[in-house]
C-alpha cells in the first residue's frame, strides 16, 4: 500500500484466495499495487481511507500474464490423474466461470462451477474456484464447505489445502491451520511461499522452535519475496525471551528486504531493542 503522493506504507502478500489486509493505517488518500510472479501489475488508482469506518474493502482485477488462468498448485507441474479425464462440458462450465471472475459476476461463476461440478463431481479445481467466489459473497461457510470437498476429492490438491488453511487461520484455529499448511509442504518440501506459511501459523500456533526451523529452511532457499520469515523468526525468538537472536533475524531481514513499510517498522523496534541491549 503507498500514499497518494507513491511513498511505500505497508506491503503484505495475498492469501490463497487473493485477499491481503492492512491494520493501523491513517486517514487519508492511497492506493494499492498488486505484484507478484506470472501476473500484470495492477493498481487500484487513489482511495480515501475513511478515519469514521472500522474497515474498508476494495477490489483489484488482476490479470495473469502468459498462457493459462489457472494451475494445479503452486511449485508444481504435475497433474493428477483425476484432472486428466475432466470431461469437456464441465471444462467448458470452468471456464466461463472463470471469465465471469473476471467480471467479478460472482454469482454468475457461481451457476457455472456448479454446473461444471455436476458434470464432473471430482472436479478439484472448480471447488477451489467456488470457494473463492463465495469468500467474495462473504459465504464463508459455503466456501469451507467447497474447500473441503476439493481436498476429500484429490488429498494432494495444494491450493485446496492452502486455502482452507487460510480459512482457519481466519477463525483463529491455528492448530487445523499448521496441519493443513504441513500437509501442503510435505506435498511440496520446495515451494518457499507455502514453507512461508507453514512458519507464520506455527507462530500462531505458539510452536515457536518449529516457526524458527521453518524460516531457517525457507532462508536456505531461493526465497524471492519472502523476507517476511525473518520477521516471523524473530517474534518466535522473543517469544522464547533470545533477544540477542531476534535482532539477528530482523538484521537478515532488513539485508534482504531494505525499504517498505515493514522494513521502516523494523529499523524503528531494532533502535529500541539496541538501545536496552547496552
Amino acid at each position: 500500500m503507498n500514499s497518494a503522493s507513491n511513498n511505500p506504507i505497508a506491503e503484505e502478500f495475498t492469501n490463497g484466495l487473493g485477499e491481503a489486509e492492512f491494520y493501523g493505517i491513517d486517514q487519508g488518500d492511497y492506493h494499492v499495487v498488486v505484484t507478484g510472479e506470472g501476473i500484470q501489475d495492477a493498481d487500484s488508482g487513489i482511495f480515501e481511507v475513511d478515519g469514521r469506518k472500522g474497515s474498508q474493502n476494495i477490489s483489484i482485477t488482476v490479470k495473469r500474464t502468459g498462457e493459462g488462468a489457472h494451475t494445479d498448485s503452486p511449485g508444481t507441474s504435475s497433474v493428477s490423474v483425476k484432472q486428466l479425464k475432466i470431461p469437456s462440458d464441465a471444462k467448458n462450465k470452468y471456464d466461463e466461470a472463470s471469465r465471469l471472475m473476471a467480471k467479478e459476476d460472482w454469482a454468475g461463476a457461481i451457476g457455472q462451477l456448479n454446473q461444471a461440478i455436476a458434470i464432473y463431481p471430482a472436479y478439484a479445481e472448480a471447488y477451489n474456484n467456488l470457494a473463492a467466489a463465495q469468500t467474495r459473497l462473504g459465504n464463508w461457510s459455503r466456501a469451507r464447505e467447497a474447500l473441503e470437498k476439493a481436498i476429500s476429492v484429490d488429498d494432494h490438491f495444494l491450493p485446496g489445502l492452502v486455502n482452507l488453511g487460510h480459512l482457519e487461520e481466519r477463525d483463529r484455529n491455528y492448530q487445523a491451520a499448521e496441519t493443513l499448511f504441513a500437509k501442503a509442504v510435505a506435498i511440496d518440501s520446495s515451494n518457499a511461499e507455502t514453507l512461508t506459511l507453514l512458519c507464520r501459523a506455527q507462530l500462531l500456533d505458539k510452536h515457536y522452535d518449529a516457526a524458527i526451523a521453518t524460516a531457517h529452511r525457507v532462508h536456505a532457499m531461493p526465497h524471492g519475496s519472502f523476507a517476511i520469515v525473518h520477521y516471523i523468526a524473530a517474534r518466535a525468538y522473543q517469544r522464547e525471551n533470545r533477544a540477542p537472536d531476534a535482532i539477528s533475524e530482523f538484521k537478515t531481514l532488513l539485508l534482504e528486504e531494505p525499504s517498505g513499510g515493514r522494513a521502516d517498522a523494523v529499523r524503528k523496534e531494532l533502535a529500541h531493542m539496541e538501545s536496552k541491549a547496552h
